[in-house]
């Protein structure tokens, strides 16, 4: 099959197109010819070599923790999939951005979404979830969504209001147009946030979301007044210290399905700011690393 991979760790250039050995399911996973792959914060942070201690990876590797395609071979104990079905989902911290993909954790695609939003949708979706879980119930509340303009803030927001939250969102001016279309009250990050919610949400925040890791963490408990009230997917260090929630993403096929059902409903809509061939993988990994993207980027296969 054909692959991205890199050799050594280093910068986007450090990426390669070439042929890799085709991998086969074990039980309880499916393999997907794929159609796109997302590029995610820990795919450029594990090829760049800045995550080696944490989560050492074998070389050469192919980047890519999730994607979406059409399912081509199936392991043993798995039910419920067919040959052909159009699928998204997760695998390991690497492999995705190739022709072939090993899928430990995957939900029907919604006929409402093309392949690049599918491939938007897996980590995004599941961390999102998960973040708001932590929180508790949403209905009746107001939330603020930090960095609500990324590719987890994004989907924060419309599965928040899609649970019957008030959302506010964090963003830079430019894309303040951009959270108003998912549902969202925006605003602008940084020092004063605290007053200029209190023109926008005058009963207060209920609960907040961090997936900007902006340094706001403190901020955001007294703003909500709890620890208790605030979760992060991006500042761990943080949040250990502040005593937040602190969410991982995980391989969950459950919450994989819950934003399928809520893609098939249009009340979820992975957001795609630009998507690149696989030949151009090493711009798409330089675009990521740049930061503050409206959404995900992602990788037609």
């Amino acid at each position: 099959m054909r692959a991205a991979r890199f050799h050594e760790y280093g910068g986007a250039e450090s990426l390669v197109i070439e042929q890799a050995p085709d991998p086969h399911p074990g039980p309880g996973e499916i393999r997907v010819r794929v159609a796109a792959a997302s590029v995610n914060p820990i795919d450029w942070k594990l090829r760049a070599g800045a995550l080696r201690q944490l989560i050492p990876v074998e070389l050469p590797a192919i980047p890519g923790r999730d994607g979406a395609g059409v399912v081509d071979e199936i392991g043993d104990g798995v039910q419920g999939v067919s040959i052909g079905d159009r699928v998204f989902g997760l695998g390991g911290v690497t492999g995705a951005t190739a022709e072939l993909f090993i899928l430990s954790a995957w939900a029907h695609t919604p006929a409402a979404w093309n392949d690049e939003q599918a491939a938007g949708a897996g980590l995004a979706s599941v961390t999102a979830m998960r973040g708001l879980k932590a929180l508790g119930p949403l209905d009746g509340r107001t939330l603020l969504v930090e960095g609500a303009a990324g590719g987890v803030g994004s989907a924060a927001v419309e599965i928040a209001v899609a649970q019957g939250a008030t959302a506010i969102g964090t963003a830079s001016e430019r894309n303040h147009e951009f959270l108003t279309a998912l549902g969202a009250v925006p605003t602008t990050y940084g020092a004063g946030l605290a007053q200029r919610l209190s023109a926008l949400a005058p009963r207060g925040v209920d609960l907040a979301l961090d997936t900007a890791a902006s340094g706001s963490l403190d901020d955001l408990v007294e703003i909500t007044g709890d620890p208790k009230r605030v979760a992060t997917v991006a500042d761990h260090g943080g949040g250990q210290r502040l005593g937040t929630h602190v969410v991982n993403a995980e391989n969950d096929a459950t919450l994989l399905s819950a934003a399928a059902e809520l893609g098939g409903q249009g009340r979820y809509t992975p957001r795609i700011e630009q998507a690149y061939p696989l030949e151009r993988i090493a711009d798409a990994h330089a675009h990521a690393e740049r930061g503050r993207t409206r959404g995900k980027i992602v990788i037609c296969i």
